[in-house]
């Protein structure tokens, strides 16, 4: 999700759940209850949500994802390639598997 997305999506699921709690404060049980799960979706959901195939990394800087999804850049040392390829189902772009061999991480990018 981009950035400004998940800070509307997190904001609404707040207010919702805010919202539910003042809901079924009022008497109002059953709209309380639904508004609090779906606010409580909604922050679940700006938690879990990751953009595909990206290092920790690439997702704390905030770095744009590459063309598939996945690293803008090929991965440095100590990631070296591997002969692993796929294509991306959504994208359709040919990924390349790195792998750094002393930690078992494994990074993608578009195979140019």
């Amino acid at each position: 999700m981009v950035p400004l997305i998940r800070i509307v999506v997190a904001a609404f699921g707040a207010l919702l759940v805010l919202g539910g709690f003042v809901a079924i404060g009022s008497g109002a049980t059953s709209a309380g209850l639904w508004s609090i799960a779906l606010g409580a979706v909604g922050l679940v959901v700006v938690a879990l949500e990751r953009t595909r195939y990206r290092s920790q990394a690439a997702e704390r800087g905030g770095d744009d994802p590459g063309p598939g999804g996945g690293e803008s850049v090929p991965p440095g040392p100590p990631f070296r390639a591997t002969e692993e390829r796929f294509i991306d189902p959504t994208s359709g772009r040919r990924m390349r598997v790195y792998v750094d061999p002393a930690s078992g991480e494994r990074r993608y990018s578009a195979d140019v």
